[in-house]
């Protein structure tokens, strides 16, 4: 998710400053807005949980499938494939991350992680192999939502300290 914060409002081309209440007003609603955005990673982590826990179960709530589906579906992939490619997504994702917090980069990009993961407890599950691997998935997992999520986390509180100052000045020159 990339999406561009607008800079506080400049001298229009006459030299006028705008109005300070509404730099304020608009500065507050960026505040509160990453307020919420900063949460994204705990919702995102909450829902693998969730997810997590009904595969722990070996997804035992949820019907299983036809016999009919099963095998339009073919042979399962062993459970060596699917932890070489899980392997592999671990740690692209984390280089991925990483390389979006040097950059200082907004994208987020939780919820997505949380499909993947998913599929790796599915592709488990359907190579009845889920018992031995959940541990690995779920570890995976932790690691990268819980990255993602500082990473938004860290990203919003450094756009917050950043609007504050603009408040911080607002108020100044309302007290001069």
């Amino acid at each position: 998710m990339k999406r561009n914060q607008q800079p506080p409002p400049q001298p229009d081309t006459a030299g006028t400053m705008p109005d300070r209440d509404a730099v304020r007003r608009e500065t507050i609603q960026r505040v509160n807005k990453l307020r919420r955005k900063a949460n994204r990673g705990l919702w995102a982590m909450a829902l693998f949980i969730a997810v997590s826990i009904v595969a722990l179960g070996d997804f035992s709530i949820l019907p299983s499938l036809p016999a009919s589906i099963r095998s339009t579906l073919g042979k399962p992939p062993s459970a060596i494939m699917i932890s070489g490619a899980l392997v592999l997504y671990t740690f692209s994702a984390i280089i991925l991350i990483l390389s979006r917090m040097m950059a200082g980069k907004e994208e987020y990009s939780g919820f997505a992680h949380v499909g993947y993961l998913t599929a790796f407890y599915g592709f488990y599950h359907f190579s009845k192999a889920l018992n031995e691997n959940y541990w690995a998935v779920f570890v995976a997992g932790i690691t990268i939502l819980g990255l993602e999520s500082y990473h938004i986390w860290n990203f919003c509180n450094e756009a917050i300290r950043r609007e504050q100052e603009v408040l911080d000045t607002i108020e100044r020159f309302r007290k001069s």
